[in-house]
């Protein structure tokens, strides 16, 4: 069964790069300390807990990619899931966008107090799509021929990079998909 994903417009595709429009969402996010790896590896399982009835309703919500995952403290990115992830060691914010139809009054409150829910506006995205693993490297590669593009199109970007990671950790390491996002200005 396929993994539900957060509905956009493309407005702009010039080969692995995009310009989306993402409507409002409502996501999951925690903040985690770590590096990279383990702030994501962190954040998913507080968030798993959360979606797998670790609510005060006990109920299970669907699983959602990707997950997102950003520095914390930064500016924010309006986009969940995948699993999104932007700026170095230290403080990172994971998300998970909530299945369409959600809102913050359906949705049951968790028990876990680091688990927060939160409403996100309508936000344009810049996006580069890569497969493989996630390294450091490639994430910095493909965030550098982002911003490239962004500059080419005489575009502003309005908040740090991410990274979007749509995959559980069994697939194939070439199967992968995975994104690096910039919100943009509309």
């Amino acid at each position: 069964m396929a993994t539900e994903e957060p509905p956009f417009t493309v407005t702009l595709a010039k080969g692995d790069f995009e310009i989306r429009d993402y409507p409002a969402l409502v996501v999951a996010d925690v903040s985690v300390s770590g590096d990279r790896k383990q702030a994501a590896s962190k954040g998913f399982r507080l968030l798993a807990g959360y979606i797998f009835g670790g609510n005060g309703a006990n109920d299970r919500i669907a699983m959602t990619a990707p997950v997102i995952q950003e520095a914390a403290g930064g500016a924010k990115i309006a986009m969940t899931a995948p699993v999104l992830q932007s700026g170095g060691e230290g403080q990172w914010r994971i998300r998970f966008i909530m299945p369409h139809g959600s809102t913050l009054e359906t949705l049951p409150q968790p028990n876990n107090p680091k688990v927060h829910l939160h409403a996100i506006a309508p936000t344009r995205m810049a996006v580069v799509r890569f497969s493989g693993l996630a390294r450091q490297d490639s994430i910095a590669a493909k965030t550098d021929a982002l911003t490239r593009f962004i500059e080419s199109e005489h575009r502003h970007a309005i908040g740090p990079p991410a990274l979007a990671q749509y995959d559980p950790p069994w697939t194939l390491w070439f199967l992968r998909r995975n994104e690096v996002m910039i919100p943009i200005a509309p």
